[in-house]
């Protein structure tokens, strides 16, 4: 899909969890300039459990990213395995991710430098990329929702926490990080500032793709970046954004970033054939829509890494 390592474009993919997973499994293809950038604000699971015991910031969503850019070959698979094997059982250990004590391992061996633990986590994988978290400091995901209380179906409330979030069955209006205006990591804006791409999305719309544009030093640096911005919409609605079209998730983003505008927005076929209002909303942001077959041939809600890697090196004319 290339024509040599000089033409190899420079990429800068956001999200966390299985959304950026997907994202660079397709990158890694086409580019190994590549930089993921990652959401804080876990708080369930083995990350929250690491978060509320030692400090710092959760490791899940890097662990998963860092697992996403371990390659084909036989080491490749062992190390994204291996990163990704959970202890079983009720005890100490139990839920806990391999990866997860591995990195913050390397950030309390190292005087809690999140960035340099990463990379030497990504050396011994032979990861082709980098991995970055999106702010220097843990964050907290906090939305205004309606129906939290099934009683009350219009009565507007308040959802504290990532799992929380991704859980409620409220419908999600906004979201707002805390603390507000949080320091953005050093390293993402300078990966920003070089890329000659960025992908947004596919993921979590509240929890893993808007959070980016809700810290300030990033989102400027998004909103004034000479690369071109792609945004990736996922094949359905998902919890997060119970049946809402994927025009409605362009307006989301908008609402979240008013100064936002993107050069391309890529929609599956299946999600955009019944939505006669995605390339108005897509052109009323810059953008040109495109539409292809990017989802898993299963039917699931899952794209599929060959065919979404084909349509980035398309956009990219890589």
């Amino acid at each position: 899909m290339n024509n040599g390592a000089q033409t190899l474009p420079r990429v800068v993919a956001f999200g966390g969890g299985h959304g950026l997973s997907a994202s660079l499994g397709a990158l890694r293809r086409i580019t190994d300039r590549l930089t993921a950038i990652v959401t804080v604000a876990d708080d369930g699971g083995s990350s929250g459990r690491l978060r509320a015991e030692l400090g710092g910031l959760p490791p899940g969503d890097l662990r998963m990213a860092l697992a996403a850019l371990c390659g084909d070959d036989e080491s490749g698979r062992t190390w994204a395995d291996v990163l990704q094997y959970r202890f079983p059982g009720d005890g100490s250990l139990g839920g806990h991710a391999i990866g997860n004590l591995l990195i913050v391992g390397l950030w309390e061996r190292l005087g809690g430098d999140p960035v340099a633990g990463l990379d030497m986590v990504a050396r011994l994988l032979g990861a082709r990329g980098r991995v970055l978290p999106m702010s220097a400091v843990p964050l907290e995901i906090e939305a205004e929702v309606v129906g939290l209380d099934p009683a009350l179906p219009d009565e507007i409330g308040v959802v504290r926490g990532q799992h929380r979030l991704a859980k409620t069955t409220a419908e999600v209006r906004t979201i707002r990080l805390l603390p507000a205006d949080p320091p953005a990591s050093e390293q993402a804006i300078r990966a920003v500032r070089d890329a000659d791409f960025l992908v947004l999305g596919p993921g979590s719309w509240f929890t893993s793709v808007i959070p980016h544009l809700l810290v300030p030093e990033l989102a400027e640096a998004i909103v004034r970046t000479r690369g071109r911005r792609i945004l990736t919409l996922n094949v359905q609605s998902d919890g997060e954004t119970k049946g809402a079209s994927a025009a409605r998730h362009l307006e989301l983003l908008a609402e979240h970033a008013p100064k936002l505008r993107l050069d391309v927005v890529l929609a599956d076929a299946r999600f955009a054939r019944d939505d006669p209002h995605l390339e108005a909303y897509a052109t009323s942001l810059g953008a040109r829509l495109v539409v292809s077959d990017v989802a898993a041939r299963d039917g699931s809600a899952r794209h599929d890494p060959l065919r979404l890697a084909s349509a980035y090196a398309e956009i990219m004319g890589v």
